[in-house]
């Protein structure tokens, strides 16, 4: 059996990480939470949670993302790897970490799809970035000025 942990490096940490996860706007939403999603170079999957004061006191905030990080931990392994996941809770009253476990793989690959098509429409096609070949027949050995 795998050894499941949840070390630093799975953990988003940084602001710019969350800005650049959000501004690549691929979300899915569930009766639990809204999760956008990133590439991010990595070989593993990477978490960030935002828990908002409206969910209560400090003491319920840090339960929902106690149950969020268990539940990514458990099932890291059933999540498409190198990408970046940011959870917003939105209706967390009654969530079990059993719910939780079923929703996270499904809600990952889901976002995971989105990433993939979302990078197929960014990235430039080969024949666009490539400069226009020039015939060979058209260069004379003259015409070429070594570069100092």
């Amino acid at each position: 059996m795998p050894r499941l942990t949840f070390a630093k490096s799975l953990h988003l940490r940084r602001p710019a990480d969350f800005v650049r996860v959000y501004a690549a706007r691929c979300t899915t939403k569930n009766r639990r939470f809204l999760m956008f999603g990133a590439t991010n170079g990595f070989a593993h999957a990477r978490l960030g949670l935002s828990v908002s004061k409206k969910h209560g006191s400090a003491v319920r905030r840090n339960r929902i993302k106690r149950l969020l990080r268990e539940a990514f931990r458990l099932t890291q392994d059933q999540c498409p790897p190198a990408i970046d996941y940011v959870i917003v809770p939105q209706d967390f009253a009654g969530a079990t970490l059993a719910d939780l476990r079923e929703l996270l793989p499904e809600s990952t690959r889901h976002v995971a799809q989105r990433v993939a098509r979302h990078n197929r429409k960014r990235a430039p096609s080969a024949s666009a970035s490539l400069p226009a070949a020039t015939p060979v027949d058209d260069i004379s050995p003259g015409s070429v000025r070594p570069t100092s």
